[in-house]
């Protein structure tokens, strides 16, 4: 007599498209409410938090490139959400600060998908923190997406231009 395990690869599948739906869906709002990509309002947030970053910070804090902050800035300084500061200690550097605009803004937008994520993340215990990570790890693994950019920002990408970031 043999054990049959049941096939859970529709399960999985729902499971993924599922969050990915949830991602499309807050990005919908966050662009519709306050007019931004779940990544500008991270950086927007970062340098509210902090008063002002410098690229290099932020580049580092999300886990993207510099080039990718670099636009990410480049849109929010159009949209006169954040101003470039040079340094008062090293006029080689540029500091990133937001703007009253900016900061209303800020008020403005819905609550964070990974806002959420993180509030119900941090209310498990380690043990079914550190499986849920390594089971997200091993996805990632099994889409080929483990040397992907990627910045703590739940995402499918700028709605408006299709493009990610």
């Amino acid at each position: 007599m043999s054990t049959a395990f049941p096939d859970r690869t529709d399960e999985s599948l729902i499971a993924l498209r599922r969050i990915l739906r949830a991602t499309e869906w807050f990005a919908r709002d966050l662009a519709h409410a306050a007019g931004l990509s779940p990544a500008q309002l991270r950086v927007l947030q970062i340098v509210a938090e902090r008063d002002s970053a410098t690229p290099k910070l932020l580049a580092r804090q999300m886990g993207v490139s510099q080039a990718t902050v670099t636009a990410l800035v480049d849109k929010l300084v159009a949209r006169g959400l954040v101003t470039r500061v040079p340094s008062e200690q090293d006029r080689r550097q540029t500091n990133i600060v937001a703007t009253d605009l900016g900061r209303e803004r800020l008020d403005d937008a819905p609550d964070a998908l990974q806002q959420r994520y993180v509030t119900a993340f941090k209310q498990l215990k380690d043990w079914e923190q550190a499986q849920l990570v390594s089971s997200l790890e091993r996805v990632a693994d099994m889409l080929d997406a483990q040397d992907i950019d990627a910045a703590p920002v739940l995402t499918t990408g700028d709605i408006r231009s299709g493009r990610r970031g």
